[in-house]
Parts: structure tokens; C-alpha cells; sequence
């Protein structure tokens, strides 16, 4: 059966599912760059010796580990489909072993980095004022970036100093905020548009994960510095040394890094 056919069919399955667009678009790619290197028309004629040298070969270009090992979980889950369209008798690509991938330490910024980054924050603006509160409310609730931006307006409770959070599965939760981080948000719902979504790109429209990550690296840029991608919750931990006492704009610090 041909490759590209078959691929295709199993991306618009992933569709109907309800993968992202940007899931598809990713196994699309990945998967389409090995059939384009192993040069086959027809799924039969794959082989582990061709994925493996495939994968020899982006080592040897210099691919992260990480994005290795995404390829073969990819390739698994295509030779799955693969396999129950009658395609493949077995799902070849389980034999495939996962490069080990190397723990690394995230990333922090110094008490000066945190400064002249809030510094850089124009306030007077909007989305200065949003951003400000971004960052205030991330690091007092501790959230994903997911339940950042699936907060609306009715979820935050002035009185309680608290935000409702639909957390995985489903599952709601409150987040407790700190004085700074009601502070925030109060002056930035002055001036917010109304009711609906808590945070509002300038085209009015709710802020997407996405926007969120591309604030937090434009926000490392200004300092050099690469933000991780990891939650707060995993990053609280390390700042236990300080015994808590943890300056205000170092509190700021570990709010971005999400």
C-alpha cells in the first residue's frame, strides 16, 4: 500500500480524534522526512535497517536526543495504525530502541535579570498591564500555562484572593494569590474589555499557550537567557534553600518560568 496514502489517511484520523492542528502537522512532518529519506513508495517495502539509519543519520546531523526519541514514539504509534488498517502484520517499529535522553537543569534568572526585566514592562500600556499581571499569577497560583490561559474573568475571586482552575481531566482546583498578585490584577481588570476571557491578546481574542511561550522567550531574549520548558511546580523546589525568604523580585522570577 502507498506510504504517503496511508499517511495521510492516519493524520486525518488523528484529526477526528481531536489532535491539534499542530500534532498533525508535527507527525506529519517527522514521518514524511523518513519516507522521504528511505525513498519507498509502498509501506512494505520499510524496514528496520532503514529506520535506523534514519536515525543514525539525524544524530549525525546534530538532532537533539529529545527530538530522536519523539520520531521513534511517532513511528510507533503510526506502525499501530499501520498494523490495524492490515498494512503491516506486525508492528515493526516497536523493536526500535529510544535513544536515552540526558537530564538537564533548568535554567533561573538572577535577582538583577529579574529586575531588568520587570524594569523593561511598560505599565502604562494594556499589555503591559496584563503581562505584569501574567507573571504575578502564575508564580502566586502555580500554574501550567494551559490553565493560565483557560482562566476567564467570573474565575477570579477578589474577596477570596483566589483563582478557579480547570486542571487536567478535567478536574477544578483553586489557585491561592499572594497580595502582589491581586494587586495586579485588580488594576488590570480596570481597564480590561469585560467579561469572558481573562487574558486578551491585542486583537482582542483569548490568549492561546502559544502566545504565552512566545511572550516568555520574547521576555528571555531582552536578557539572553532561554526559559525552559517546564512548569513552576517543578521549579518551586529549588528555591527551598533560601529558607523563604525570597526577595519580591525574585519571587517574580520563578512565575515566568513555565
Amino acid at each position: 500500500m502507498k506510504t504517503y496514502a496511508l499517511l495521510g489517511q492516519y493524520i486525518r484520523e488523528m484529526d477526528a480524534q481531536g489532535a491539534s492542528p499542530h500534532t498533525g502537522t508535527k507527525y506529519q512532518n517527522d514521518i514524511g522526512q523518513l519516507l522521504a529519506f528511505a525513498g519507498v513508495t509502498n509501506v512494505e517495502d520499510l524496514s528496520c535497517d532503514l529506520v535506523r539509519t534514519f536515525l543514525a543519520e539525524l544524530d549525525r546531523l546534530g538532532y537533539a536526543k529529545s527530538s530522536i526519541a519523539r520520531r521513534v514514539s511517532e513511528l510507533r504509534s503510526f506502525g499501530k495504525f499501520l498494523v490495524r488498517e492490515g498494512a503491516l502484520e506486525r508492528n515493526m517499529f516497536l523493536t526500535i530502541r529510544t535513544p536515552r535522553i540526558p537530564k538537564r537543569l533548568p535554567q533561573y534568572l538572577t535577582v538583577a535579570e529579574v529586575e531588568a526585566l520587570l524594569d523593561g514592562i511598560d505599565t502604562s500600556t494594556l499589555l503591559g498591564l496584563r503581562n505584569r499581571a501574567i507573571i504575578e499569577v502564575l508564580y502566586a497560583a502555580g500554574l501550567r500555562v494551559s490553565e493560565l490561559v483557560g482562566l476567564d474573568v467570573t474565575d477570579v475571586d477578589i474577596a477570596q484572593k483566589q483563582v478557579r482552575v480547570m486542571g487536567k481531566g478535567g478536574k477544578e482546583r483553586i489557585g491561592l494569590l499572594g497580595r502582589q498578585a491581586m494587586q495586579a490584577i485588580r488594576v488590570y481588570l480596570k481597564v480590561h474589555s469585560g467579561p469572558g476571557p481573562l487574558w486578551l491578546s491585542a486583537s482582542g481574542n483569548r490568549l492561546t499557550a502559544r502566545d504565552v511561550h512566545r511572550l516568555v522567550r520574547s521576555w528571555g531574549s531582552r536578557l539572553d537567557v532561554i526559559f525552559p520548558p517546564t512548569s513552576f511546580a517543578t521549579l518551586l523546589p529549588r528555591i527551598s534553600w533560601m529558607g523563604g525568604q525570597i526577595s519580591g523580585s525574585f519571587r517574580n522570577c520563578w512565575g515566568m518560568l513555565v
